[in-house]
């Protein structure tokens, strides 16, 4: 597909993250301090909850006020009848040659300088750990390279339920956590500030639609509403003492940094691609009856204080071994209800290569091999200052369907929360 041509001019250049063809979802907070629904077309936001709200824009014929409170819940819960019909109003609108243009400047707001909000109340959360380079690199290094994967891994996506509490939007900061810890040669664990932070480059899935009873790998790709950029914020040293018999805990629980806005499903269909070949066969329940992975192109930059970035991991969506469609699906086999708004990390997005790798955990393989940024630090996990920002896009024929900046900034742990 080609690049769709907007009346917005910065909608139109192959750099821009945020032409027609993406029209991706936000929320975002007026000089007026009102919470606002918009829609990022190249390098502004169209306020949707203001057009509607004046009889510009009709979301759903049978429904009041659909974006009144400025998040895209309720939205999403009309479902992809509704997503469908949106989506092409608003490219209809948003079209070169559209005589309504005129109409719609007022309604238009600088990306630059205007704050974004979490876009949609998080109901669940759930991280997987499907990417097998990663999964195998961090088995090599505990277990060996025999025993690099769980026995179970090439059956089903493995996840662990995370904190619908503590995802937050990107642009805020991260306090270090702290937590017990405990070297290998003590006796006894200690209660301090992290010192094996991380970052994890991710994709997150949400949940449009919900579910009773278990559902299909079609049925749940049909669910999928759209797509961020998701960084699983790490204390690997206080995963490394808590993780056994029963995963990760206070490890995970600081924070999940999502980019602010969610990409529709229906953006990245000219972007699918299957998933690799199973080196086990599936069980039928989780097999894919079509391309259910994107090729979308991602990176991680790590800015120490402010200052140069250094692109530190580069690779690409279609390296997981399991889609969020998959993951889904394994997810309802219980019986397990989703709802609107439910949220699937994807797990750490690893490729074959080193500089693929999704996590600093990955990069410096454990601390033993740190990285050396532009500025001619080192690194082998996050200082205090640190920022990380992830980012990500799909490439099509002179245009890219991107996310925006995931990005957030590690500030020094309190002082002992516990001291008297």
């Amino acid at each position: 597909m080609p690049l769709m041509r907007s009346w917005v001019e910065t909608a139109n250049s192959s750099d821009t993250d945020f032409p027609l063809n993406n029209l991706p979802y936000g929320s975002f907070l007026t000089e007026d301090g009102e919470q606002r629904c918009g829609v990022a077309i190249g390098d502004m936001i169209l306020d949707v909850t203001e057009m509607e709200a004046d009889g510009l824009l009709v979301v759903a014929p049978d429904e009041d006020e659909v974006l009144f409170f400025g998040d895209w819940t309720e939205f999403m819960a009309l479902g992809p009848a509704v997503w469908e019909s949106f989506r092409a109003e608003l490219t209809e609108l948003l079209s070169e040659g559209n005589g309504a243009a005129e109409e719609l400047v007022p309604y238009m707001v600088p990306q630059v300088g205007t704050r974004m909000l979490m876009p949609f109340s998080v109901a669940e959360y759930t991280d997987f750990y499907a990417s097998k380079h990663h999964a195998s690199n961090v088995g090599t290094m505990f277990r060996g390279p025999e025993n690099a994967l769980p026995p179970n891994w090439l059956s089903m996506p493995i996840g662990y339920n995370g904190r619908a509490s503590s995802v937050v939007v990107s642009g805020t900061d991260i306090r270090r956590p702290w937590g017990q810890l405990k070297a290998p040669d003590a006796d006894l664990p200690r209660f301090a500030p992290c010192d094996r932070f991380d970052f994890e480059l991710e994709l997150g899935a949400i949940v449009g639609q919900p579910s009773d009873g278990p559902v299909s790998v079609a049925q749940a790709d049909a669910m999928i509403f759209g797509y961020v950029l998701l960084n699983d914020w790490s204390a690997r040293d206080i995963q490394a003492w808590e993780y056994q018999p029963l995963g990760p805990f206070q490890s995970k629980a600081t924070a999940t940094g999502i980019s602010p806005w969610i990409v529709p499903k229906a953006a990245l269909e000219p972007f699918r691609c299957d998933t690799p070949e199973r080196e086990r066969p599936l069980l039928d329940h989780l097999k894919a009856p079509r391309p259910m992975l994107y090729d979308i192109d991602l990176d991680v930059g790590l800015a120490p204080d402010g200052r140069e970035e250094t692109i530190i991991t580069r690779t690409n969506y279609k390296e997981m071994y399991y889609s969020s469609a998959q993951q889904l699906a394994h997810h309802t086999t219980s019986g397990c209800p989703m709802r609107v708004g439910d949220l699937l990390g994807s797990g750490t997005i690893s490729g074959p290569e080193k500089h693929q790798r999704g996590a600093l955990l990955e990069l410096s393989w454990s601390g033993k091999e740190p990285i050396t940024l532009d500025t001619g630090e080192t690194r082998s996990f996050l200082k205090d200052g640190d920022t990380v920002t992830l980012r990500g896009a799909a490439r099509g024929d002179g245009y890219q369907v991107g996310f925006g900046a995931c990005s957030g900034t590690v500030l020094p742990a309190l002082d002992d929360p516990y001291a008297n």
